[in-house]
């Protein structure tokens, strides 16, 4: 494999600063026309982010500064760095494609490893949020409550809903801050519905994000029988690869009931991990190792860099311990996803679509169909970020990025979907019922069961108040609607003198 020369910098650079004449008469006299000398600039994490988007972001040719030839000389490229001292800023404004919707940096790259794994502050409330009808306010529903987290113990549940914070209503410009601001303590101001209209009450509940909350992303398994079918329901709220052993034992039960039907619940999931979404499938569709489940395009630097084995994913026999994979071996799938549905959701949608009937139920999802890989800077194994190589991190650079580097595209080849999944049975949300996930009469699994058990006919399913989401709680994690995937071979980045 070819090595890509990038330029790398000393920890820090240096301006000139202005001197005095020594004639102190001149000096006074052009004392306040004189620019105070530029402290140092410190541009590492400048850097670091330059030379990973350089080599592999999706869209390195479209953006001009990533250009292999932009600079024409060492100091032209730190000239260049310099012209941002905020690396946050550096990123969004100077390296990113502008139809990026999805790529992010990270000041505190364990912070943002430990989001993949589960692990967050959180107070345990899931929750969406929409506008009143011409209006810049904002309320917030009640989607679920983490197990065991500080939510769990107050008197909140699914279908609350909420219009202020601390007395403050929210609005447009003020819900982030509200909601998701510094405080880890707030108190929220609830309403209620009544006749399809939301009215402010005078209850109040006060919430606190604990540190270290980990959310199990299988909120529920069960099977469900009715109908004279056996119905496995699972819902799976993130692509979480700590947990994949425990989605292979909750499909070894449904296997061991004798499960023929699944629904599958991703309305909340915004994805994760695509090895996860790997097995996932392959515990719904097979353990077929030939078959391809997945094909990844690269920038065209890249693409000719890689072969077919470091390309390809195909459907999984084992999980990453070796544990044979629990398959129902399904020639169709009922998927419940909606608008909150996207990356490594879709990814199961997708890959799973050229082999099997997959029923979508809900609304189109997000359309997010890059994946992106964790880097730090750790030059030696291509910025790629290995746990295993937490030693070998720059110790002056904590800051991560996760750009979009490629796109995944089903054994079809197909990948084209930014405007989102359109579903096969459209059917909402609804506020006014929202019933009780995992209850065989909340409406989109009664859906998805009477499409199996054939009642359709039989039951009324407007909607009545139906979500029109503007974000959700999930949208303010670190791992928001990311899919992120192992680059089997990194990269070897050269250093440039």
């Amino acid at each position: 494999m070819k090595k890509y020369l990038l330029i790398f910098l000393g920890l820090s650079l240096f301006l000139s600063n202005c001197s005095k004449n020594d004639d102190t008469q001149i000096a006074e006299e052009i004392q306040e026309n004189i620019t105070p000398p530029e402290a140092e600039i410190d541009v590492t994490v400048q850097n670091f982010m330059w030379q990973t988007m350089n080599t592999y972001y999706f869209w390195q040719s479209d953006v001009v500064d990533l250009g292999d030839y932009r600079f024409a000389s060492y100091d032209d490229y730190v000239s260049y760095l310099e012209t941002e001292e905020d690396p946050g800023k550096f990123f969004d404004e100077k390296l990113l494609y502008t139809e990026d919707r999805f790529s992010f940096y990270s000041d505190d790259y364990e912070e943002l490893t430990q989001s993949f794994a589960g692990i967050s502050k959180s107070n345990g409330l899931e929750f969406g949020l929409s506008l009143f009808a011409n209006s810049d306010d904002v309320y917030g529903y009640v989607r679920y409550i983490v197990p065991n987290s500080n939510a769990s113990t107050k008197d909140i549940q699914r279908g609350d809903i909420f219009t202020g914070v601390n007395g403050t209503t929210l609005n447009l410009d003020n819900y982030i801050d509200l909601l998701f601001g510094d405080n880890d303590s707030y108190t929220l101001n609830m309403a209620e519905i009544s006749n399809n209209v939301i009215t402010d009450t005078d209850r109040e509940v006060s919430l606190t994000k604990e540190a270290n909350l980990t959310e199990n992303p299988i909120l529920i398994n069960q099977v469900l029988e009715t109908g004279g079918k056996k119905i496995g329901y699972i819902m799976y709220n993130a692509f979480t690869n700590e947990f994949d052993e425990q989605l292979n034992t909750a499909f070894g039960e449904f296997k061991s009931a004798g499960v023929t039907e699944l629904v599958l619940d991703l309305r909340y999931n915004p994805g994760g991990s695509v090895n996860s979404a790997r097995l996932l499938s392959s515990m719904i569709y097979g353990t077929y190792t030939n078959s391809v489940f997945l094909k990844a395009r690269y920038n065209d630097k890249l693409q000719s860099e890689f072969k077919d084995a470091d390309l390809i994913e195909y459907f999984a026999d084992a999980t990453d311990n070796n544990t044979p994979i629990n398959t129902l071996g399904l020639n169709k799938v009922y998927i419940i996803a909606t608008g909150s549905s996207a990356s490594a959701s879709e990814l199961v949608m997708n890959g799973l679509d050229p082999y099997i009937d997959v029923i979508h139920i809900g609304t189109t999802t997000t359309g997010k169909n890059e994946f992106s890989v964790t880097f730090v800077d750790d030059l030696e194994n291509g910025n790629v970020y290995n746990p295993d190589r937490e030693d070998k991190i720059n110790p002056d650079n904590h800051w991560a990025i996760q750009p979009l580097i490629g796109r995944n595209e089903n054994a079809n080849g197909f990948s084209e979907y930014t405007d989102g999944l359109a579903p096969d049975i459209s059917l909402s949300e609804d506020l006014s019922n929202l019933g009780i996930l995992g209850n065989m009469d909340e409406p989109l699994l009664a859906k998805a069961i009477a499409e199996i058990t054939g009642t359709t006919a039989k039951m009324d399913f407007t909607v009545d108040m139906p979500v029109k989401l503007i974000s959700s709680s999930k949208m303010f994690t670190k791992i928001k609607d990311n899919m992120f995937m192992d680059i089997k071979k990194p990269l070897n980045l050269t250093k440039k003198q």
